[in-house]
């Protein structure tokens, strides 16, 4: 199927060329170490939030393996430090561990193994807990914030709170805590945050009102948030009569794991590109429609959003003309 610049979001598989690490006749053979600092606990009565403290590498990290018992969950990027897992079974009894793995295969011994029992769940609870309240904050150094709330009140069933930022869930904690360290910020970036309650059953309360804080700035502290070395190419597909815009790009080197993309189009915004679990980490490419008629300009200019849930820079808006571009 065509995608149109009217497309506003889109789901993508993108061709990635990913950069290999390491190189001569000398092969790695020293594995990483095992992750320290592993917490587990229960989302919901069907999913687990894992976390756990980067681990070290003679050459470096490239990425995390969590395990559910025995079984192989799921490959979490080297910049990423928690996933949620899901489709557990409610009343359930789980043990997880995570290992650290290097660009040239070698696996870290298993972290310890944490328990995590998901609570039971009845099917006829589709009642949300209450909003949660007072939620306050303080920056914590120039890259983190402290939260705290009120729990909404007994009998509300809450197993985590979520913390969102921009709209996007960045945190998750136990619903026995009312207290929360947020990391990966900005230096010198002001937030907003809001906080919501979740229950075994998966229902979630109304977001709490926002906490403003702002990230001091240290030296040094001004990254550039917009995508590296963003190009505009050209073709047309024969079969079709249409014209594409080849864009290339490189993540920007922020922090953490970025989640989507935004295309904009002479100014106006066409496409959205999200990623599941495993966001890319090397070079980019996306093809976007542009049209039937050749001699058409186009203005093409990208951005981030940013783990910290922010939108970041654009890259440099670039021109490109449909033209008789070999297919």
């Amino acid at each position: 199927m065509r995608r149109t610049p009217t497309q506003v979001a889109l789901v993508t598989a993108t061709a990635l060329t990913l950069v290999a690490c390491g190189g001569g006749d000398d092969k790695d053979s020293q594995a990483p170490s095992a992750p320290t600092g592993l917490s587990v606990q229960a989302g919901s009565a069907l999913s687990a939030h894992v976390m756990w403290e980067q681990a070290k590498d003679n050459v470096e990290v490239s990425g995390y393996v969590v395990y559910r018992g025995k079984d192989k969950v799921q490959d979490v990027p080297a910049d990423k430090t928690m996933i949620d897992v899901t489709g557990l079974k409610p009343s359930t009894a789980y043990s997880f561990s995570v290992r650290a793995k290097d660009a040239a295969g070698n696996l870290s011994p298993h972290s310890e193994k944490k328990p995590v029992t998901t609570p039971a769940v009845t099917a006829e609870d589709k009642k949300a807990p209450a909003q949660p309240v007072r939620l306050r904050g303080k920056h914590s150094g120039s890259k983190g914030a402290e939260l705290t709330w009120s729990a909404p009140g007994k009998g509300q069933g809450i197993t985590s709170y979520d913390i969102l930022q921009g709209g996007s869930k960045i945190h998750s904690v136990s619903g026995g805590v009312t207290t929360a360290t947020v990391t990966g910020l900005r230096p010198g970036t002001a937030y907003s945050f809001t906080l919501q309650a979740r229950d075994a059953a998966d229902n979630t309360s109304p977001a709490s009102d926002p906490v403003k804080i702002s990230t001091p700035k240290g030296p040094g502290d001004d990254p550039d948030t917009a995508p590296i070395s963003f190009k505009v190419g050209r073709h047309k597909n024969v079969k079709e009569g249409a014209y594409y815009l080849d864009l290339s790009w490189l993540p920007p080197k922020v922090d953490g794991e970025v989640p989507s993309y935004e295309i904009h189009l002479n100014g106006k915004l066409t496409t959205t590109l999200v990623w599941g679990n495993k966001a890319p980490v090397g070079k980019t490419t996306e093809s976007v429609f542009a049209g039937e008629k050749p001699g058409v300009s186009y203005k093409v200019k990208i951005r981030a959003k940013l783990p910290d849930g922010k939108w970041g820079s654009f890259s440099p808006e670039l021109t490109m003309v449909t033209g008789e571009a070999k297919s």
